[in-house]
């Protein structure tokens, strides 16, 4: 793939990114403390899911960052090679995850 085309992937994901945080953002709001408007089952199931979505807004907002590093390795020269050893992160790897920024054996909590 050329640069252009790996460019053009990373946006797509970072737009794909950006509208999922839009999307989690309004779920990750307060909960309302009011008892009286929300039984104590609802409001625990409500403080779940408002936890979900914050864990998933960060791995979301891990993501864009890993994009941009990305785009700078590309303007670089350097993408494609894995930031710890410095071997070919592989074209599948890339492929399914073009910001990835390690190879299989260099990835943390393998």
């Amino acid at each position: 793939m050329d640069d252009e085309a790996i460019r053009a992937r990373l946006g797509d994901v970072r737009a794909e990114l950006e509208r999922a945080l839009a999307g989690t953002r309004a779920q990750g709001e307060a909960v309302a403390l009011d008892q009286s408007a929300v039984g104590r089952l609802s409001r625990m199931d409500a403080l779940q899911q408002q936890a979900m979505a914050q864990a998933q807004e960060r791995r979301t907002k891990l993501r864009l960052e890993q994009v941009g590093h990305a785009l700078a390795r590309l303007d670089n020269g350097v993408y494609g090679d894995c930031v710890a050893c410095g071997d070919p992160v592989g074209s599948a790897r890339l492929d399914a995850r073009p910001e990835t920024p390690f190879c299989v054996d260099c990835t943390p909590d393998r």
